[in-house]
């Protein structure tokens, strides 16, 4: 604080106590260094104020100004807050506790109720601590001080800080402005299967995410230009792990991180927020697809219905079944006399399109022994069968050409016909390379079909065999 603050003091009014004009003599107060000091103070975000060894107030920042309303012309130079800053029947107390601090080593932390200008009172949060002189003896007490209510937000604000890095269900990752983590809680630790917290900062989000890592990036890109998006939102991401590769989704929240220290909002980074929300929407896809199949029945029911033709009926079943469901459809029944399968429906072998009766239908299909289609029969069920690694060096072409099956197919499933006690054939689904292999409930789903499909054939005539 410079000498010419103290100067402009104003004088004491009849309840106040004389300011001490003794600092106004010391030619260390009018060296070039004051005004620095002064400055310093000044810009301080915390209120402060300062003692010499007799309670004489020697310094008074802005910061100390707003949260009382005195000026530091009006407050520096008193002895100590008897008289205008505290009640007089508070007075003593906080004198001796703060003067105190000149004799205990390390910080004291009190809790005050200080009177403003105005006349109001605020209770502040104080942290005093005492400064030696030269010679190693007690010189003075300096004092920072906040508004309660300002330093327990504070408080709240760290502690969830604390929190959501150490017990939150959430994955919490702090990512800086080059997209790379800069701090990571234990549980987003676990769900990018990294060997702990301190693994992953500093690595590209490259690294972590082996697939989606480009739409988790745009969505940080995004957040540190535009800001955070509205509502959340569900990426699927494939991480590393001790068995391979674990295709997940995450729920994920952002918010975009800025210096408050900054006149203008200086982006620090991202805050990234994520859950594992898999399970969940796995379960709901299977819902969505459970009702859609459903209606497809339901809607087969009734167009089958509707043909006054049977083997027209049976065909309607497949074509209903084949939407979402497969890229190809055959229909296989046991020849009149039993033992081999010719071929009675099937969709086109180029274009797709829907399931016709084949023309000249009565030659055996070549089914070499093995064959899918005849272990369903043998089974009397379902048989799942890809391409997968036993399609050869020919390929996964060759693989379908040699069962009879279009060149296209990588993923098969086929299903018995069975009606009164008698099998009438296999119902085959099958799938190009796009769609993933076949699975249980989809086999469940093909019995449902071919359920519908025998009974149509049965009543189209097709005898089959006990």
């Amino acid at each position: 604080m410079s000498a010419s603050r103290s100067e402009t003091a104003h004088a004491p009014g009849p309840d106040e106590p004389e300011p001490n004009r003794e600092r106004d003599r010391d030619p260390e107060r009018d060296g070039p260094g004051s005004d620095l000091l002064a400055a310093l103070l000044d810009g301080m975000d915390a209120a402060l104020c300062a003692f010499d060894a007799g309670g004489v107030i020697t310094h008074w920042n802005r910061e100390a100004e707003r949260i009382l309303g005195w000026s530091p012309e009006e407050a520096v130079g008193r002895r100590g807050f008897a008289g205008w800053a505290v009640r007089a029947a508070d007075a003593d107390e906080v004198h001796g506790r703060l003067m105190g601090a000149m004799h205990v080593p390390g910080r004291q932390v009190h809790e005050f109720a200080l009177l403003r200008k105005d006349g109001g009172r605020v209770l502040v949060r104080t942290q005093s601590a005492g400064v030696r002189g030269a010679d190693g003896k007690p010189a003075g007490v300096y004092c920072a001080f906040s508004e309660v209510h300002a330093q327990i937000d504070l408080e709240r604000s760290i502690a969830l800080s604390e929190a959501l890095f150490e017990d939150a269900s959430w994955g919490v990752v702090l990512v800086d402005v080059d997209l790379r983590p800069a701090v990571v809680n234990a549980n987003a630790a676990r769900m990018l299967g990294s060997g702990g917290r301190t693994a992953l900062l500093g690595r590209p989000l490259g690294e972590l995410v082996v697939q989606g890592a480009e739409e988790l990036e745009g969505a940080l890109h995004h957040v540190l230009a535009q800001g955070a998006p509205e509502g959340l939102a569900d990426l699927w991401v494939a991480v590393r792990a001790e068995e391979g590769e674990r295709r997940r989704c995450w729920r994920s929240g952002f918010l975009r991180l800025a210096s408050p220290l900054a006149e203008e909002p200086v982006p620090l980074g991202v805050g990234w927020l994520f859950q594992d929300v898999t399970e969940q929407k796995l379960a709901e896809r299977d819902a969505d697809r459970l009702r859609f199949r459903f209606s497809q029945l339901h809607r087969a029911a009734r167009a089958a219905a509707e043909c006054e033709d049977p083997m027209e009926a049976a065909t309607a079943q497949v074509d209903f079944a084949l939407a979402g469901f497969a890229d190809h459809a055959l229909v296989d029944v046991v020849a009149p006399g039993g033992g081999r399968l010719v071929r009675a429906a099937a969709t086109p072998s180029g274009p797709l399109g829907p399931v016709a009766r084949v023309a000249g239908a009565g030659i055996p299909v070549r089914y070499a022994p093995g064959h899918p289609a005849l272990q369903a029969m043998d089974r009397t069920g379902a048989v799942r069968a890809s391409a997968g690694g036993r399609a050869g060096a020919a390929g996964p072409a060759a693989w379908a050409a040699e069962r009879q099956w279009p060149r296209d197919a990588v993923h098969a499933l086929c299903t018995v016909l069975r009606s009164r006690g008698r099998t009438l054939g296999v119902l085959t689904f099958l799938r190009a390379a796009n769609r993933p292999a076949f699975e249980r409930p989809d086999a469940v789903y093909a019995e449902c079909v071919a359920t519908r499909v025998a009974a149509a054939l049965d009543l189209a005539g097709v005898r089959g065999e006990e």
